[in-house]
């Protein structure tokens, strides 16, 4: 199996702030595959297939800084003996520009606390990333800036961004990571 995380805080209130793109990019995921989440635990779960592969599409409902509890139960149940190619987790990126999609193989947290959550309660950091830009303002709080919605001229550039990551979690499944690597961070020059 294929756990597919995409990272945000639930709730009406942080819908379309620049900290939950994980969250769209999952939803934009689901819609493609049409699937439909449903509650589980601690976090939103929607199965599907892509090539003969079973994938869980996942929303934690513990907001963005214990994303990892609920993470922590579905590698153990499903996947611990297979990462790093059986976790994937979607998330935003204060230092990409806006709309830049990145592909991660391992790494640190780079400073985000949803994945240094993650990293701290499955015990590694091997797991494939797909992380979306939404830039920063030098002039704002990182904290204040990352909860804030997107402005209007910026929304369109998003929606079709969030498009091309939930693309390239196909593109992972199916082609490897190595290959959608190079097709997405090409597209990006």
């Amino acid at each position: 199996m294929i756990i597919i995380v995409g990272l945000g805080n639930p709730g009406r209130k942080y819908a379309n702030t620049r900290h939950n793109v994980g969250f769209m990019i999952v939803d934009e995921l689901a819609r493609k595959l049409n699937v439909k989440f449903k509650e589980k635990d601690d976090y939103l779960i929607a199965e599907a297939k892509i090539q003969d592969k079973d994938i869980a599409i996942v929303k934690p409902l513990t907001y963005m800084n214990l994303s990892g509890r609920a993470v922590k139960k579905l590698v153990n149940e499903k996947v611990l003996q297979s990462l790093p190619f059986s976790l994937i987790v979607a998330h935003d990126d204060v230092d990409l520009p806006l709309g830049k999609i990145k592909i991660k193989r391992n790494g640190s947290s780079g400073g985000h606390r949803g994945v240094q959550s993650i990293i701290e309660n499955i015990g590694t950091k091997d797991f494939i990333r797909v992380k979306l830009g939404i830039s920063k303002d030098p002039d704002q709080d990182t904290s204040d800036y990352v909860l804030s919605p997107f402005k209007k001229e910026e929304k369109e550039t998003v929606k079709e961004k969030v498009a091309l990551a939930a693309d390239s979690i196909i593109a992972i499944i199916t082609e490897g990571v190595n290959k959608a690597m190079n097709i997405y961070h090409q597209a990006e020059r």
